[in-house]
């Protein structure tokens, strides 16, 4: 990873870490101490006050042997041929192992249905995206290593579909829009994504399906991919999802995290070369709350 400091000024632990979401300011001090990073091609500590226009080049060290173990856990499977696999990923679940989280997730599921040893890579095998724990929904698995490569270029070339189902605070104007900001790591609160002027390109298209009294349903469609993306944009006009504990209001709708449900996937099979296209209804919560909705039955509440 290499980047040049624009504007940026501090520490150099600091400015990595806000430069890097999955960086972390501890991590960096790590790597810096240890000679993972240079700047201007030299070693520099922690404290070296960056200047525009210096270089700083991150080569990770390997990373501390975490592996995922088969285990059987219950996995909903929409589709499986020879190369990938669709699930629907139920609310609560994680992805892949993590600190915090070192079993108990969906590729710990997944080795225990299928050998994935062919994708070198012992901590998310054939994991091409992720989708948040508390977000339920399609997630496409790669089998292979041709199919690894194969989805992560569709993602990049922006040539899959993914379409998420939302419950948002707030009454809209408009029926539709296109949200293009620019989303980083919040400079206040690290656990965080926010819209900065320096960060990475994101654009979320949302259309709104049904207007209640004070809350909304939403499709929203990725034209990029960035953590917490639609949670993110859609505070930023104003519309927190309902439910989330990040980005929205103490006074929401109960639930078990953010009503978001991504319920439509669509990518090209990488060896057919043949259109594939998925949808799944969102969990019995989601569904349930929103015929309250749709009733006139408003349960908002302080959660959290």
């Amino acid at each position: 990873m290499t980047f040049t400091i624009q504007a940026e000024s501090g520490r150099l632990d600091k400015v990595i870490a806000d430069h890097e979401p999955d960086i972390t300011r501890s991590q960096a001090q790590k790597w810096l101490e240890a000679g993972h990073v240079l700047v201007n091609g030299q070693a520099q500590a922690p404290k070296y006050k960056v200047h525009a226009g210096d270089v700083v080049a991150i080569t990770p060290p390997e990373p501390t042997p975490l592996e995922a173990v088969p285990q059987d856990i219950p996995l909903d499977i929409v589709y499986e041929d020879d190369q990938v696999i669709v699930l629907n990923k139920p609310q609560g679940m994680v992805v892949h192992p993590a600190p915090g989280h070192p079993d108990g997730t969906l590729v710990n599921g997944l080795l225990f249905h299928v050998d994935l040893s062919a994708i070198n890579d012992v901590i998310r095998p054939g994991i091409v995206h992720r989708i948040d724990k508390d977000t339920s929904g399609l997630l496409m698995v790669a089998k292979t290593p041709l199919a690894q490569q194969s989805l992560s270029a569709q993602l990049k070339a922006k040539t899959t579909d993914r379409e998420y189902l939302a419950i948002v605070h707030g009454t809209f104007k408009e029926t539709e829009g296109r949200i293009d900001k620019p989303l980083g790591r919040d400079p206040k609160d690290r656990k965080r994504q926010a819209v900065v002027a320096n960060g990475r390109h994101a654009v979320t298209h949302f259309h709104v399906l049904e207007q209640f009294a004070h809350y909304a349903l939403v499709r929203c469609r990725l034209e990029t991919g960035r953590t917490h993306q639609i949670r993110v944009h859609m505070a930023s006009i104003g519309h927190p999802l309902a439910g989330d504990p990040l980005y929205g209001p103490k006074r929401t709708l109960p639930g078990n995290g953010q009503f978001l449900h991504a319920a439509t996937l669509g990518f090209t099979q990488p060896a057919t070369g043949e259109r594939l296209e998925f949808s799944v209804e969102p969990p019995a919560l989601f569904q349930k709350t929103l015929a309250d909705l749709e009733a006139g039955i408003d349960k908002t509440r302080l959660v959290r």
